[in-house]
């Protein structure tokens, strides 16, 4: 396997032990970190701004010695870049006496281009105009005896494989107006920071930040890396602090003070970027800058092992307390939805069927925080619970439990006679088919809203992204609501937030209903058993939620193909499912999103409560008439 055809480009990052003033010596350092059996697969190595002579060496820069050593050096490391591209700082004196710090990038075994740093800081402990000229506007074309042919500016692309990375270095990210926000607009897609930033108290903090927000903002990769402990201590010291950023996420981030020099290897993933370029909208729109180039053009290396990792439950945070703080978010969206909608309908009542099921659950403790905001008592809440012909006594008694603990009074409906009558009328078989399943769901739907009209409310619907994203739901009946609180939100956050609620929120009593509900089999219970328990067990049917919940995150966020989706899924599920098992539910869930779209179509409206929704309305809109065979017939080729 070869991830690198699925868009992944490894980087790295060094801050080898240096040599002030000693650009030979810095040239060992960094060629020995090339030389290193990790880096077999790194197609980007970047070291820190100035590493070829050090950031620290003051007045040395305008030594005529250290000049002259700095193109051997130069060339040098450029020769060791045949497979891999090198990027590294150095001084720079341009034809007209005046010096530039810039980054040079080695390619091909050669000098392929230099960008000169824009903003040098003269502020507090740094000082660097005494030796450096601003490059900005700075275009020249070099063609020097050892360095070859070159040009010089800021405004400069570099090919890697089918990417392109740009330049800047380390104060520039601190400008007002940083390169990076032109370099992405042209069309980078990894910004590549050359950087001595000195550590104080917080400044790490600060530094994370601007990393993680200039990828967000520039639908980037960025990798920063920087100057190291062995610079000069005299007054300012240096933590060799590398980052790698992507799209507002900090994947990668090194150890800082490491006195034998510090590195940090990273994976980015070009096709995600230019997937979530493409689908926004302000990005896409904004003015391309002219006067760029692109130059070089060096392959990727393959990369066997993917050191990349994907959470196996996307939606849910791994961290407790980032979920404590989701959950509040999530109910609170929920509920303020639904008590704006209530506002609109001048509705009197919320009706609510509940089946002792997780979503429905949950819907009830949304009802609840809803007429909570609007200063409404729990008597405003109409629950109903609906037994029929494969109710299992066991979901009936948690519906029961449920109403009690939440202080909302159950009306209980059997709806036996009339789905038996319905069935007579339409002269049905008895077989327990389709037509005996969804007459149940239909017969429910209607007394919903019936009752909704004979109590001047509204119906709250309960059905689940997960459910949407495979049509798992009954067209005109589960699907039906007017306004389904649950529409955003996939089947494994639902159990979480159950959970959530049971341990932060509930009284004992609704804590030990929330529990029983989490501790039973999912089932939609429209077949009957013999023995009263639950025949029907949704993940035998269709498959484990959570893989289904990893394939729409990946599919519909991501924009990731069945493929890369079905890599992604053996890495993250490694020690639970097997590449047969993975192929036959990454089939079905294909199969049931493209053929069910049509319910989609239709939905009634509900709060988007994170980044994945299925509204027509919203994030997704797609032909009912969409042609799924191609990606099977992919699939089948696994």
């Amino acid at each position: 396997m070869n991830f690198a055809q699925f868009g992944y480009i490894r980087v790295a990052a060094f801050a080898p032990v240096v040599s002030i003033g000693n650009p030979a010596a810095n040239a060992d350092a960094i060629l020995a970190c090339l030389q290193n059996p990790a880096n077999d697969a790194v197609s980007l190595v970047a070291f820190p701004e100035l590493s070829i002579t050090g950031y620290t060496c003051e007045d040395l820069f305008f030594n005529q010695g250290m000049v002259d050593q700095i193109d051997t050096a130069l060339v040098r490391i450029a020769k060791a870049s045949r497979v891999q591209t090198v990027v590294v700082g150095a001084p720079y004196r341009l034809s007209d006496g005046r010096m530039i710090n810039a980054a040079f990038v080695c390619q091909g075994g050669k000098v392929t281009g230099a960008v000169p740093k824009i903003s040098n800081p003269n502020y507090g402990e740094f000082y660097d105009k005494r030796w450096f000229v601003s490059g900005e506007g700075i275009d020249e074309n070099i063609d020097s005896p050892q360095l070859g042919s070159f040009r010089i500016t800021t405004n400069q692309l570099f090919t890697l494989g089918e990417s392109r990375f740009a330049i800047e270095i380390c104060e520039d990210l601190w400008h007002p107006v940083p390169p990076y926000t032109s370099h992405v607009r042209a069309g980078a897609e990894l910004i590549v920071n050359l950087s001595a930033s000195n550590e104080l108290v917080a400044k790490a903090d600060y530094r994370r930040d601007l990393v993680r927000m200039a990828s967000a903002q520039g639908v980037c990769a960025y990798l920063y890396a920087s100057a190291g402990p062995t610079e000069s201590t005299r007054d300012i010291v240096f933590g060799g602090h590398h980052l790698f950023a992507e799209n507002g996420v900090l994947l990668q981030e090194s150890e800082r003070f490491a006195m034998q020099g510090s590195s940090l290897t990273a994976e980015m993933d070009w096709q995600l970027l230019r997937h979530d370029r493409t689908r926004n909208n302000t990005f896409a729109s904004a003015a391309r800058p002219q006067g760029y180039t692109t130059v070089g053009k060096q392959p990727v290396l393959p990369i066997e092992q993917l050191q990349r990792s994907y959470r196996a439950h996307p939606f849910v945070p791994n961290d407790e307390s980032e979920f404590s703080a989701r959950a509040v978010d999530i109910l609170k969206i929920q509920a303020t939805g639904l008590a704006r909608r209530i506002l609109a309908s001048h509705a009197k009542t919320l009706v609510l069927g509940l089946s002792g099921g997780l979503d429905s659950t949950l819907a009830l403790l949304v009802c609840i925080d809803a007429l909570n905001i609007l200063e409404r008592d729990n008597t405003d809440l109409t629950v109903i619970t609906l037994p029929g012909p494969a109710t299992s006594e066991h979901t009936l008694q948690s519906a029961r439990m449920l109403a009690k603990a939440a202080t909302a009074s159950l009306i209980e409906i059997r709806i036996d006679q009339s789905v038996e009558q319905h069935l007579k009328d339409l002269n049905h078989s008895g077989d327990h088919d389709v037509v005996f399943e969804n007459a149940q769901a239909r017969e429910r739907t209607q007394v919903l809203f019936d009752m909704a009209n004979k109590t001047g409310g509204i119906v709250v619907g309960t059905g689940d992204l997960s459910e949407l994203a495979l049509g798992w739901c009954t067209y005109n009946a589960d699907h039906m609501s007017s306004y389904n609180v649950n529409g955003s939100v996939p089947k494994t956050l639902v159990k979480y937030l159950c959970r959530w609620y049971a341990r932060h929120r509930a009284d004992d009593a609704l804590s030990d209903a929330l529990l029983r509900v989490l501790d039973t089999p999912i089932s939609p219970e429209l077949v009957p058993s013999d023995d009263d328990d639950i025949a029907q067990e949704t993940e035998s049917i269709i498959g484990p939620y959570e893989l289904h919940d990893f394939f729409i995150y990946h599919y519909l966020r991501n924009g990731f193909d069945a493929a890369k989706i079905y890599q992604l899924t053996l890495l993250s599920f490694a020690d639970k499912y097997d590449a047969i098992t993975v192929k036959k539910w990454l089939r079905l869930f294909f199969r049931r999103f493209y053929t069910q779209q049509f319910k989609r179509s239709t939905l009634p409206s509900g709060p988007k409560v994170g980044s994945v929704s299925l509204s027509p309305r919203g994030d997704w809109r797609m032909p009912d008439e969409a042609n799924v065979d191609a990606i099977l017939a992919q699939i089948d080729e696994f």
